[in-house]
This record gives structure tokens, sequence and C-alpha cells, in this order.
């Protein structure tokens, strides 16, 4: 059975009420998995080993008279057929070739043919009825069909029925309350829950795009453009992975289909108020009546019901996005025109005014074009960086050739303001209108460098684009330094650290002679970076050089500057309170970022710095709002599935940790960013040693750590995944392997002179080795002195797994009260840290110096007491009162208990907990 993304908590809602009796209606626009669905309900019917009959009349047998009723009886069993009454069978017949009984068959008899054949065929097992596309149904066996099913009340005929959204070209029939899904919902028996197919959630259309094949980034940005209609999304991923995410790819016609499907159900006035919103750069309610539309209210509510449009407030939007693309596409030039002059004179901007009016026409005026100029300027001026974009882009549209050298300056200054805007569509296409030109070379270098920037983390896939820049910008540093800057970047991302840091000097001493300061700070940044990462102790003077500069980068680059270099370097150097000062202030500034970029980037070094403060819900807080403002802005979702595996690892859970990360390397491979794939397969590392796969875990730190020489990366504070191999090598019996990784870790530190808190790594892990190699003693030491330093850094979570370490060497030494001190005062810290997973990782091991009972089988500390109470004889009235809890509380705690030991009865889990104790 394929895979069903997103659906389970739906299905098991449709599982559970058919099984109780009575039937299912389904309803959803065309493309959002209803047939998926019943799919998959058939199937779990048929491994009950019941009788499903499936129906799916098509568009133009509605108008074939019991054809529906026809396709439904070829499916029954001979012997029920057989069953039947000879006039019955008459009539069963008849039907059977899709007409009706012969005349002078009473009708009471015709009607019963259905009911008398579905009633023998329930009797050896139970009957599901599956029916599709329920609007396509004739209307002659729709009448059979639903007095069938009013006449079964019983559990053993059940029927499911799927519809899309109704017609609401009838707009008589539309405005009746309950006009949405009620077809379906008529031929189902007693009781009838109906039920919406909702959009999937961003994550769940992920999944099921990557699983089809589409690169992570493609899906990740797929939700918004098909408001999660999973077939829409499918349809559209093919054209959006095949080109730029800047340059828009024709619609494919499956979504074409899709998108004409969706609006042909509305009548002509609907149409018509809608055009009128898609045209409008932000349609409200109130600009529509102003626009003449003064049934827009009662249209819009129309639409709504059809799935179209969302209004919320005064704000229109159409879901999906593309309907309005679609809409205005189809539309007569002339209509438009007409919609652009109604528009401009309902506007209550001044500049959406001149906007609209410009739109009516494209032909050359240089006056024209000249007011749209100077109101862009305008605009870019106040901060109004799209609109400015687009008014540039207009006049450079409607520029005649008098005014050819204005159009190339109008064009580059619009793919700038675009970028900045967060227009990657309006950016992409003027910067490629100024390379197609002749234009001078500064003009193509500076739209080079825009399409640069819109690849974002893809600088791997534009040698091209870096070669024609260098090319052009010849010997001028003005042209050189943000070129050589970008690779640096991209150097960076692939791992070749000598390169970015060669790129690197370039790009400052370039910047330098062309008296650029922001740019010159940018390189330096990243040098320092490199430098850090290399362990090469200048990274402190190149840092300082690029903080005493005058630079201001603008919000959209705030990331690449370095104030945020410096508070990322806090983190690494755990000085936390300071790395989260600084933050917070850059994540005000951050905000105003419309590529989100730096948003981003500021939000995953938040969630990091709350993990590590103990912090563990705000961590996954940050985490989440990262992943999201990734998605929205297109970017590579590999650096925020890290930092939402990493908050997992933490505050949620270890099997989620593991999946995220999982698909934070599968992103990183595509993309060609070896940075983040070497931190992915440290989260993946880390899930999977918590979660007891050690073999795996080990493989994946040892993939990192061969990453990590190949590429140059010497500074164990970055990604501290020395200790975690060494842990695993160690839990493998690989202590030699084990040791030496800790050697050369502290090698490593001693060099770059590190801050103390990778000393209480590499003890901690060192305490574990030991111990696992039969020295508890030196492993309790090594372990305390880790949860003191880790005390003293105020870094609760990892104290308490030092604290853990010191309960199971105590626990290797016999000790067992210590152990218990121990743990216990870990799993107090986790608790309050709000540390899910390694709170339930501790009670385990509380558990197990408690003399648990099946330590292996999952008791939680609460559950074992109340095992141990019950195999010492009290009763659960005795073990309320000595908890302090209810006797129901005891009894739901015993059953989960009795399920996850295999027992039934109190005697077998007295004898279970005896043999354990004994052992």
């Amino acid at each position: 059975m394929p895979t069903l993304f997103g659906r389970d908590a739906l299905l098991t809602a449709i599982e559970d009420r058919l099984l109780s009796g009575g039937g299912i209606a389904l309803h959803g626009p065309p493309g959002i998995g209803r047939s998926a669905l019943l799919d998959a309900v058939a199937d779990n019917a048929v491994a009950r080993r019941e009788r499903v009959l499936r129906l799916r009349p098509a568009r133009g047998e509605r108008g074939l008279a019991y054809a529906g009723v026809a396709d439904l009886v070829r499916q029954v069993p001979p012997d029920a057929v057989a069953a039947l009454a000879p006039a019955t069978r008459h009539a069963l017949a008849a039907l059977r070739q899709g007409r009706p009984s012969r005349t002078g068959v009473p009708a009471l008899a015709r009607r019963q043919v259905l009911s008398e054949l579905l009633a023998h065929c329930a009797r050896p097992a139970p009957v599901l009825i599956v029916l599709d596309d329920a609007q396509w149904l004739d209307p002659e066996s729709a009448e059979l069909i639903g007095y069938a099913m009013r006449r079964h009340r019983d559990h053993r005929i059940r029927m499911i029925a799927a519809e899309r959204r109704p017609d609401l070209r009838d707009r008589r029939r539309a405005e009746l309350p309950d006009h949405r899904a009620r077809r379906a919902a008529r031929l189902c028996p007693a009781p009838v829950t109906e039920l919406p197919v909702p959009p999937l959630e961003p994550d769940d259309l992920t999944a099921l795009l990557e699983a089809r094949g589409l690169p992570c980034r493609t899906a990740s940005r797929l939700h918004e453009a098909s408001a999660g209609n999973p077939f829409l999304a499918l349809a559209l991923g093919g054209a959006v992975a095949a080109g730029p995410a800047w340059r828009p790819a024709p619609l494919p016609p499956d979504a074409l289909a899709l998108t004409r499907e969706l609006l042909s159900c509305l009548d002509a006035e609907v149409t018509q108020t809608l055009l009128v919103a898609a045209l409008a750069t932000e349609p409200t309610v109130t600009l529509l009546l102003r626009a003449g539309r003064a049934d827009a209210v009662r249209d819009l509510r129309l639409a709504v019901a059809a799935g179209v449009v969302r209004v919320s407030g005064e704000a229109i939007r159409f879901t999906p996005p593309l309907l309005a693309q679609v809409l205005a596409d189809e539309t007569p030039a002339a209509a438009r025109s007409g919609v652009h002059a109604a528009l401009a004179e309902a506007a209550f901007d001044p500049v959406e005014s001149i906007r609209q009016r410009a739109l009516r026409t494209i032909k050359a005026d240089a006056a024209v074009a000249t007011h749209l100029a100077g109101a862009a300027q305008r605009c870019a001026t106040r901060g109004n960086d799209r609109t400015a974009a687009e008014l540039f882009l207009l006049a450079a549209d409607r520029c005649p050739h008098g005014l050819a050298a204005d159009r190339l300056d109008w064009l580059v200054t619009a793919a700038r303001l675009a970028l900045t805007g967060g227009a990657p569509a309006l950016a992409g296409r003027a910067a490629e209108a100024v390379i197609a030109a002749d234009a001078p070379a500064g003009h193509r270098v500076r739209a080079r460098v825009v399409l640069l920037d819109l690849a974002g983390q893809g600088l791997a896939e534009m040698g091209e684009t870096f070669a024609a820049a260098l090319a052009e910008a010849g010997d001028d540093p003005a042209l050189l330094a943000p070129v050589r800057l970008r690779l640096t970047w991209q150097a960076f991302l692939t791992g070749d650290a000598d390169r970015a840091a060669d790129e690197a000097r370039r790009s400052e001493q370039a910047a330098r002679r062309a008296g650029d300061p922001t740019t010159e700070a940018m390189a330096l940044s990243v040098l320092a970076q490199i430098q850090r990462m290399r362990g090469e102790p200048e990274w402190r003077d190149t840092l300082d050089r690029a903080l005493a500069l005058p630079a201001a980068p603008a919000p959209d680059w705030l990331h690449y500057g370095p104030q945020y270099m410096a508070a990322r370097f806090a983190l690494f150097d755990d000085r936390l309170d300071e790395a989260r000062a600084d933050l917070l202030g850059l994540l005000a500034v951050a905000e105003h970022d419309r590529i989100g970029e730096a948003r981003v980037e500021v939000l995953r070094s938040l969630s990091e710095v709350a993990t590590r403060a103990g912090r563990c819900q705000e961590a996954l807080r940050y985490a989440h709002r990262a992943v999201r403002a990734a998605q929205d802005a297109g970017l590579s979702p590999g650096p925020t599935w890290y930092t939402a595996a990493v908050a997992e690892l933490a505050g949620g859970s270890l099997s989620a940790a593991a999946a995220i990360a999982r698909r934070g390397i599968r992103a990183s491979e595509q993309e060609g960013d070896g940075l983040y794939l070497r931190r992915n397969l440290h989260a993946l590392g880390q899930a999977s040693l918590r979660s007891g796969d050690t073999r795996a875990g080990v493989a994946a730190l040892r993939r990192l750590r061969d990453l990590e020489v190949s590429s140059g990366s010497a500074d164990p504070m970055i990604v501290r995944w020395h200790a975690d191999l060494a842990t695993g090598l160690a839990a493998l019996g690989e202590h030699a392997e084990a040791a030496e990784t800790l050697v050369r870790a502290r090698a490593a530190a001693a060099r770059l002179g590190s801050t103390p808190a990778l000393a209480g790594y590499l003890d901690r892990a060192a305490a574990i080795v030991h111990s696992e190699s039969g020295q508890a003693d030196s492993a309790v030491e090594l372990s305390t002195a880790a949860a003191r330093l880790f005390e003293t850094l105020r870094q609760p979570v990892e104290q308490a797994h030092a604290l853990l370490v010191i309960g199971g060497a105590e626990r290797r030494r016999r000790r067992y009260a210590a152990a218990r001190m121990a743990i216990g005062a870990a799993l107090a810290l986790f608790m309050a840290a709000d540390a899910r997973p390694w709170t339930e990782e501790t009670e385990r091991a509380l558990a197990r110096t408690e003399g648990s009972v099946a330590p292996d089988r999952g008791l939680t500390s609460t559950e074992l007491r109340i095992a141990q109470m019950v195999r010492d004889g009290a009763s659960n009235r005795e073990i309320a009162n000595r908890l302090y809890l209810s006797v129901k509380t005891v009894e739901a705690t015993l059953t989960r208990v009795y399920r996850k030991l295999g027992v039934r009865s109190r005697t077998q889990l007295a004898l279970v907990a005896e043999l354990t104790h004994a052992e």
C-alpha cells in the first residue's frame, strides 16, 4: 500500500467511526487526496477480510441512468445473486445492463433489489462500499443506493463516500447553508460523519515530495505555491526543480488543468470579482467595493466555500496563490485593462494608482516611464524596496529608444531592490534583462552579483556566472570585491577552506582599495571564521579588524557581518549570556530582512544558545521559527534542520531528531554544503547513540571525522563530535581508538587555547571510556570534575549528563545508594530544564539502580515502584495511599505495566518481579 503522508490522524478517525457503524462523507477540493484516503481505507478493510465494493463514476456518466448501480452489482458474488427471489433477479439483470427493470415490476421491488443484494453479501463478511467522486453519480443510482443504505443500520454494511467541493455556478444552490458535501452524506447509512480532507502541513508535504525524488529545497518551498494540495505540489514540483528559483517556469499542464477545474465551479460574477482581486497588489474587501464590485462580500463568501480564497478580516488571499496568475493570464488584455483602470480609481495609495494606470498598456512612452521612475525612487527612499523594484521594471518596459541608458540604470536598480525586497522573480527578471542587453561592464557585473545572491547556498552551481563576472570586472576593485566575496562563500560552503581564505583576502584587499568598508568587514568576518575553524590563532585579530571598520551591513546581510560573527564565537566559547544578548539585539534588526536568510541565521543561533543553556523548550520554539522562515524564503533546509535536530535531542524526541538529521544530510548533500553535512551527521550520530543503535551512531561520527580532516577543520569547539565518538567507540569495545580520539581533541584544544567547557565534554567522555574499561574509580573522578565544571558554566543539561555518567560508574562499583543519588540529581536537573528525552533515559537508569522489574522493557520510575509494591503484596488502595495517588491511577498504571511485561495478573507480575530480583 502506498505511504500516506500527514493523514494518520484522519485515517484513524475514519477507521474508528466506520468500525462503530454508519457512514463517512469526505469532501475537499480536487487534488487534495480524497482518492488516496479511500484506497487506504479499502486496503485496510480487505486486510480485515471484509468485502469491499468500489465505485468511482466519471464526469460523463452522470447522465447514464443506473450506470453506478450496474458497476456496483457486477462486483457482487454469484451466490448472493442466486439467493435472491426470481422477481428480484429479473430486476437485477436489468440493472446489470444499466437500465431500469421491465414494466410490471413493482416500484418497491425495484428499489429493494440493491438492499436485498447487500444483505446477502454481508452474511459471510461485513461489506464496505467505497464511493469516490460522488458528485458524478447518476441520480437513478444515487436513489437506489441511498434507499438501500437507509434500510441497513447494522454494523455489517457500511459506506464511505467522497466528493469534491460543489459546483457554485448555480448561485441559488450555492447559497443554501448545507451545500457542502451534502450529496455524499445523503448516500451514507446513519449515523453519518462528515469530514473535510484538509491541506497537508508543510513537513508532511515536504516528506511526500522528497519521497517522489524532488530536491529538499524545492520540496520545502512548494507548500505555499500549492497551498498544501498534494496533487498540485507534485504537478508543480518538476517545473520548479528544473530551473533557478528566480525564473518562473511554465505552468505544467496538470497544474493548469487543476487550477482551471478549481475556477470552473464559479459563476461569471464571482470570477469577475476574483479577477479584480488577482490584479490588485494587496486585495481587500473594501478595495473591491471601491472598484465597482458591489456584490463583493457575497462573491467572496462563495469563493471561500469553493476553497479558492481565504478572507482574514479585510485581506484576501488566493489558495493556492497561482490561481491569481491563471485567472489574470487567461483574461483578454482588454478586460484586464478595464480592471486596472478601475483599480487605479479605487486605490488609496497614489503610488498604487500610478502602478495600475501604467499596467493598462505596455506602449513605450517617455513621460510615463519617467513618471514611474520618479515614483520608484520615492518608494526606495521610504524603504519600500519591493514596490520600488516593480515600478522601476514598469518604467524600463515602457522606455523608448531615446532613454536606453536610463533603462539600464533602472533595471540594475530594480534587480538589487527586488532582491532586498524579497521578490526573487522580479530580481531575476531585471538582472537577466541587463545581461541580455548591450550594457556596460559595470551594469553586467552588478546584475550577475544579484543572480549569485539569488542562488543562496546553491553557489556551487554558479561557476559560469562567476567566470563571466570576473572577466567583466577586469581590474576594477569596486566590481571585483563583491564577486570575490561571493567566491569566498562558495568555497567555504563546499568545504575548500584554503581557496575560501585566499578569496577572502582578495576580496578584503579589493574592498579596501575601492573604499567599501562593508564588503571589507564581511570578507574579514568570513576569514576569521575560516581561521578559527582551521585552528589559526590569528582569528581574534582578524575579527577585531572587522569590528573596527565603519561597516553597516543591511539587514539582509547581517549574518555575514562582524557583529553576528562575534556572537557566534561567543556561543562557541560558551559565553552564553553574552551570545544571547547580542543575538537578541541582532534579531530586532534581522526582522526587517526581506530575503530571510539573516533572520533564519539569528533564530538558529538563539536556538543553539538556548539548548546549551538548558532552556530546551525555548530552543525548540526558536528552531521551529527558523525552519518556517527558511521554508518561506526558499532557503536550503540543511542548516535549519540541523538546528531543529539539536533542539529535538534536548527537548523533543530522539526519533524526531534522527529523522530531521537524515533530512538535513540529504539536503546538504544535494546542495554541496559540506559544513552542514558534517553538523547533521553529528546530530544523527548523537540520536543513534542515545537510542541504543551504537554502530549506526559510530558510523555517522566516523564519517564526520573523515570529512573534518579533509576540509581542514581543526577547532573541536565548533562541532563537538570528539566526545560523542569516543563514547560510542567505548561502548563497542574500541577502547584504544576512543582514547586516541580524546588525545587528539585535547591536543587541538591546547593549541587553540579553548575554553574550559571543552575540557568538561572530554572529561565526561573519558569517564565513560574508563568505566567501560573497568576503571570505575577514575571514571567517577573525571565525571565529578565535569559535573562541577558545567555547574560553574551554568549548563544544566551538560551537568546532568555528567551526573548520569557518575551514576553509571557508581553502579559498576556496586555503590547503589551513590548511584541513585547521582542519577536522582540528574533527573531533577533534566526535569527542570524540560529536557524530555534525557528525562526518559534517566528514569530508566534510575529504575535499573532500584532492582528494576525487567529493566529492558521500558518501565518508568512510577511504574517500577508500583510493580515492586505489588511484588511485596500491597493492594491497589495501599499503593494509592503510600504514593498519594488515586486508586484509578494505580489501576491504569498497572494496566500499562502488564502490557509492557507481557503478564495478565498480579500473580504473574509477582513471579516476574521475583525472578528479576533474584537475578
